[in-house]
C-alpha cells in the first residue's frame, strides 16, 4: 500500500529513467550531426569572471543545461538561476566561492523551469541564514503545476527529449546545454518570498538590481538589468541556437508575439554585457544589440508568415512545408536548429491562434487510429503486404514513411517481435541523422525503451521530505482528482473529509464517476482523516505507509480504517 500513489507523485521533473549498461543497439555518428558535435564547444564546463563597471560577475557554464551567475556584492552576493540540481549547485559554488566566498544573501529565478530552481535548497541549507528567493509572481503557480497535474507525461516526454535515459556516451549535447543532471540529487525546489508582477527594483549589498516581466520562453519569464554594471541576465528569452518557440516535451502556447515585445523592451537599455541562461555571454554593445536584432527578427519572421499563410487557409503541415528562414537569417549562429526548430515553430503557433483544428473538414471528426489502419491494410491488400511494405521502406531508407506503416501495424495489434525491430531500425536511422538534439533524443529514446534497454526505477530516494514541504496541499488534491479511476465498484455520493493541523480543510466526494474536491468544512462525511499536512503528503507519495501511519496515529480514520484504504485505491 505504501506505494499506491508513487507513480502519480513522483515530484521529480525532467526524469523518470535511468541509464542501462546493457544494450545491443549502437548509434553510428554520421556527417548529419558533426555541426552537432561541433557545438558542444559552447558548453565547455568553467567558471568565467568579469570585470564590469558595477563589479564582478562570475558566469558558471557547462555544468547543467542552464548557467548559473554570481553577482558580488559589498557583504553579500546573489545568485541568479540555481541550476538543475542541489548536486550540481554544490558544484558550481564550490568554484564560486574560491571567487568570493561571502553569503548568499539572494537568489533570483528567471523562470520555472526546473534546470533554473531545482538547486536552490544548497544554498538554504549551506548558511545560516536563508537567502531571499524572488521571482514573478506566477513562478511558484507553474512549478505547481508541472510537479502536480501533468507531471506523469512531462517527464516521460522529457527523459525522451533530454535523452536522460540514454548511455551517457549517445547524448551529444541537448542543444542549449550538454546535459540534464536533474537526477544526482533528491529536487531542491525552494519557494519564492519576493515575488512581483511587472516591474521590480531593488538593492541587495550594494547591487541595483532591475527586474522585468519578460514573456517568453515562459509566461513567467523575466530578464534582469544591471544599470550600474551595464549588463543584462536575458533568462531563457535569447540563446545561441533558434528558440523553442514550442517544446516536443509538451507546454502550454508560448506567447510569440510577447517574446518579440520582450526581446525589443531588453533592447532599449544598451547593455554591454549580456549572461544569458544558455550558452555563452555576449559582450560588447554592438554585437549584443546585433544578436538581439536577428534573433527577433527571426521569431517575428516565423510569426507574421505564419500568421499570413493561415490567413490564406492554408493547413499547419502545408505552411510547414512553405515557410523557411531567408538567408540572412538562417546562416546566423544564434539561429541554428539546436533547439528548437521552423516546422515545429509553426505549428504551435497555429495551433496557438486557431487551435487544434486545421480547418480541413476531412479532419474535424477523422476515423480512428484503428480504422484507417484497417482501411490502410486493405488498400495495401492485406496485413502480409502491408508488412512487406514496410519492410521495402525500411529497405529503401524511407524511414518516415516505415515509422508511419508500423503506426499501422500496431493500431492494429500486429506488433510482432518483426515489426517491432524494423520500427527499432527506423528510429535509429532518423534519430542518429538528427542534428537536432530534441527530436534525435526524443527517436533513440523511443528506440532503446522498445528494444527494453532502458530499464523504468523508483524515483522514491529521490523524493524527499524537504521538497514535499515545498509543495502545496492544493497541488496534491487537484492531482486526486486526475488520478480518480471510476471503474470498479463506488458508492455515489461518498464522501471523505480531511482536516489538516495547519487549518486547511478539504473534501472528497465520488460522484457521477468523477471525484469533486472541496474546501468546505463538511458533517455528513463517511470517513474524516485527521493529520499533519506533511504526512498526507508522505501518504500521497509513498514516502509512508498508509497502514503504519495509521497504527502510528500519524493519520486518525474517523470511521473504518479498511475503507479508507480501500477509498485511496481509486487513485492509483
Amino acid at each position: 500500500m505504501n506505494k499506491f500513489l508513487l507513480i502519480s507523485f513522483l515530484f521529480i521533473f525532467l526524469y523518470s529513467c535511468s541509464n542501462s549498461n546493457n544494450t545491443d543497439i549502437n548509434i553510428p555518428i554520421t556527417s548529419e550531426v558533426e555541426s552537432l558535435v561541433e557545438h558542444t564547444k559552447e558548453f565547455e564546463k568553467k567558471v568565467l569572471s568579469y570585470e564590469t563597471p558595477g563589479g564582478r560577475i562570475h558566469f558558471a557554464i557547462g555544468f547543467g543545461i542552464a548557467n548559473s551567475i554570481m553577482v558580488e556584492g559589498e557583504n553579500g552576493n546573489v545568485i541568479i538561476d540555481a541550476a538543475d540540481s542541489v548536486y550540481e549547485a554544490e558544484q558550481i559554488y564550490n568554484l564560486f566561492s574560491k571567487k568570493n566566498n561571502n553569503p548568499i544573501r539572494a537568489i533570483i529565478y528567471t523562470h520555472n523551469h526546473g534546470d533554473h530552481t531545482f538547486g536552490a535548497a544548497y544554498y538554504v541549507k549551506s548558511q545560516e541564514v536563508k537567502p531571499q528567493i524572488i521571482a514573478h509572481e506566477d513562478t511558484d503557480y507553474y512549478v505547481q503545476r508541472i510537479m502536480g497535474i501533468l507531471n506523469p507525461i512531462i517527464t516521460s516526454r522529457s527523459t525522451r527529449m533530454f535523452g536522460t535515459s540514454l548511455p551517457e556516451e549517445e547524448v551529444i549535447n541537448v542543444g542549449i546545454g550538454p546535459n540534464l543532471s536533474v537526477s544526482k540529487s533528491p529536487t531542491g525546489y525552494v519557494k519564492p518570498d519576493t515575488t512581483f508582477s511587472d516591474t521590480l527594483k531593488l538593492n541587495i549589498e550594494g547591487i541595483e538590481f532591475e527586474l522585468y516581466h519578460a514573456p517568453g520562453e515562459t509566461n513567467d519569464q523575466i530578464f534582469i538589468w544591471l544599470p550600474k554594471h551595464k549588463a543584462l541576465m536575458p533568462g531563457d528569452n535569447i540563446y545561441k541556437t533558434f528558440p523553442n518557440l514550442y517544446t516536443i516535451r509538451g507546454t502550454t502556447h508560448r506567447d510569440v508575439k510577447g517574446w518579440i515585445d520582450s526581446i525589443d523592451h531588453m533592447k532599449t537599455f544598451e547593455p554591454e554585457y549580456l549572461f544569458p541562461s544558455h550558452t555563452k555571454p555576449i559582450l560588447g554593445k554592438e554585437t549584443i544589440k546585433n544578436a538581439l536584432d536577428i534573433y527577433r527578427d527571426a521569431i517575428q519572421y516565423i510569426h507574421d508568415q505564419t500568421i499570413r499563410l493561415m490567413n490564406q487557409g492554408l493547413y499547419p503541415d502545408e505552411i510547414a512545408d512553405i515557410i523557411q528562414l531567408p538567408d540572412e537569417l538562417a546562416n546566423s549562429p544564434y539561429l541554428y536548429e539546436f533547439y528548437g526548430t521552423v516546422r515545429w515553430s509553426v505549428k504551435s503557433i497555429f495551433n496557438g491562434y486557431l487551435g487544434w483544428f486545421s480547418g480541413n473538414p476531412s479532419e474535424l471528426d477523422p476515423l480512428s487510429r484503428k480504422d484507417k489502419a484497417l482501411r490502410i491494410s486493405n488498400l495495401a491488400g492485406g496485413n502480409d503486404r502491408l508488412l512487406e511494405q514496410l519492410h521495402l521502406a525500411v529497405k529503401n531508407k524511407d524511414m518516415q514513411w516505415a515509422l508511419e506503416l508500423s503506426d499501422y501495424l500496431i493500431s492494429l495489434d500486429l506488433f510482432t517481435d518483426e515489426v517491432k525491430e524494423l520500427r527499432i531500425e527506423a528510429l535509429i536511422y532518423e534519430g542518429s541523422r538528427s542534428s537536432n538534439p530534441n527530436k534525435r533524443n526524443y527517436f533513440l529514446t523511443s528506440a532503446f525503451e522498445l528494444n527494453g534497454s532502458i530499464r523504468e526505477t523508483s524515483l522514491l530516494d529521490r523524493t524527499s521530505e524537504d521538497l514535499l514541504h515545498q509543495i502545496s496541499i492544493h497541488t496534491l488534491f487537484d492531482v486526486l482528482s486526475t488520478r480518480y479511476n471510476p471503474e470498479g465498484e463506488y458508492t455515489n455520493n461518498y464522501k471523505v473529509c480531511f482536516s489538516f493541523a495547519s487549518g486547511v480543510t478539504k473534501n472528497i466526494t465520488l460522484r457521477n464517476k468523477v471525484a469533486v474536491v472541496s474546501d468546505n468544512l463538511e458533517k455528513n462525511c463517511n470517513l474524516k482523516i485527521t493529520s499533519e499536512d506533511i504526512e498526507f503528503k508522505k501518504t500521497l507519495t509513498g514516502l509512508s505507509n498508509p497502514v503504519s501511519q495509521i497504527t502510528r496515529g500519524d493519520l486518525i480514520v474517523d470511521g473504518s480504517s479498511t475503507e479508507f484504504l480501500k477509498f485511496l485505491t481509486k487513485f492509483r
